[in-house]
């Protein structure tokens, strides 16, 4: 089978898109499969012999906020380009609007139509991907989690309405996906909770998703380190410093356990200028108890996870989980609240808390840290689970058998 996997952009240390990119392709390319991955940068890391068809975009996220608006004129010379950078002025997120308007001219213009069997859409969901099923190519569409909760979310946590006017206008894209997705018919998503929530934030019938678990390389998330772990260090992943990630609540509960005890909190990923947490070190006096990694590569990832005393996932919701699935494939102890599908992901082989719950994240700390056998019982579940449960080459064929219903049922209606 020929397929072609487009995903707006792809972050290949960190981001559950860039993840999935990788590998499903990788597990798509092992079942004998032809494999292209067309991607918006940040680009994806892939296998060896998996075509990377990149479609650059002004990627604005990378320059400093006032480079954002003052870029050289000359860039502005295709209509995605100039849409993009207006949107961006007007603060709106219009990324996969654009990737979708410049995935559409790459099939229009190259052939690209009568190239594939099966287009896979990674949670763009835009016009342009809409333009391309509607050229005969058989479509299928793999939305995470809905984007509706982050844009819910977001509005409660505003501090006060000039925010919320720009909140609900850097998500307006999701109107455009709704619509989008309305007009579509077979979607992948990674669990029975998103399935929940997004039928209904998108008016959407199940009967129209198929649910496919992500997996973990069990190759590459494995604990590697040489002693005993730390005795006192917390980790937790943060890849999007919004309300949605909870690190308010974990941050709040380092606070209060170092009053007590010594103890080292590694946040994965970098603050961000005027983010959610910006200001939460100084005003909780964390500064010389708290690190952010920056940018890490997969290997760093492992050490991190390997060396980690245990793994906090403090989010408000999550489509999936898979930090905390990677966490346990590395034998690390998982403290997790029960928001989204992170219930799914965890089962018995972690402890799981209520979202939001400052005073439950302190408890659940506080038990791991006092109890090594606990941590080490907990440990030992997790890698039996990932094992049994979520693994790519399962999900790479279950992904098949789904694009030869969507085949099929493109075919049926050409026959009509």
């Amino acid at each position: 089978m020929r397929i072609c996997l487009l995903s707006y952009r792809a972050y290949k240390y960190s981001g559950g898109q860039g993840i999935y990119v990788r590998y499903l392709s990788q597990a798509l390319q092992k079942l004998g499969h032809e494999v292209d991955v067309v991607s918006g940068p940040p680009y994806p890391d892939l296998a060896d012999g998996i075509k990377l068809i990149k479609l650059p975009s002004l990627d604005l996220y990378r320059f400093s906020e006032i480079r954002r608006y003052f870029i050289n004129p000359f860039w502005l010379n295709t209509w995605p380009n100039f849409v993009e950078w207006i949107g961006e002025c007007g603060g709106f997120f219009t990324e996969p609007k654009t990737f979708g308007m410049r995935a559409y001219n790459m099939f229009r213009q190259n052939g690209h139509s009568k190239k594939y069997d099966i287009v896979h859409d990674n949670q763009c969901i835009s016009d342009g991907i809409l333009k391309i099923n509607q050229m005969g190519v058989p479509l299928v569409t793999t939305i995470h989690h809905p984007i509706t909760i982050d844009r819910a979310l977001a509005l409660r946590a505003s501090p006060n309405f000039i925010r919320s006017l720009g909140i609900k206008r850097w998500y307006a894209f999701v109107d455009m996906q709704i619509k989008v997705a309305s007009q579509l018919s077979h979607f992948i998503t990674d669990s029975e909770n998103s399935l929940r929530e997004i039928t209904n934030g998108f008016n959407l019938e199940a009967d129209q998703f198929k649910v496919i678990y992500c997996g973990v390389d069990q190759d590459v998330f494995k604990e590697t380190r040489q002693g005993p772990r730390a005795s006192n260090r917390i980790l937790v992943i943060n890849s999007g410093d919004t309300p949605l990630k909870g690190l308010k609540f974990l941050m709040e509960a380092v606070a209060e356990l170092r009053k007590t005890r010594e103890i080292e909190l590694i946040i994965v990923g970098q603050p961000m200028h005027n983010g959610y947490t910006d200001g939460l070190l100084r005003s909780l006096k964390l500064e010389d108890c708290v690190r952010y990694t920056g940018k890490i590569n997969t290997d760093e990832l492992v050490g991190y996870y390997s060396s980690a005393t245990m793994l906090v996932v403090p989010s408000m919701y999550e489509g999936f989980g898979l930090p905390a699935a990677e966490a346990m494939a590395c034998g690390t102890p998982v403290i997790s609240t029960r928001a989204g599908a992170l219930p799914e992901v965890v089962g018995d082989a972690g402890i799981l808390i209520p979202a939001g719950d400052t005073r439950a994240i302190i408890e659940a700390i506080t038990l791991l840290l006092d109890n090594e056998s606990k941590r080490k019982e907990l440990g030992d579940k997790g890698k039996k689970r990932v094992a049994h449960m979520f693994n790519w080459d399962n999900t790479a064929r279950e992904t098949v058998d789904y694009y030869k219903d969507a085949i099929a049922v493109q075919r049926s209606a050409k026959a009509g």
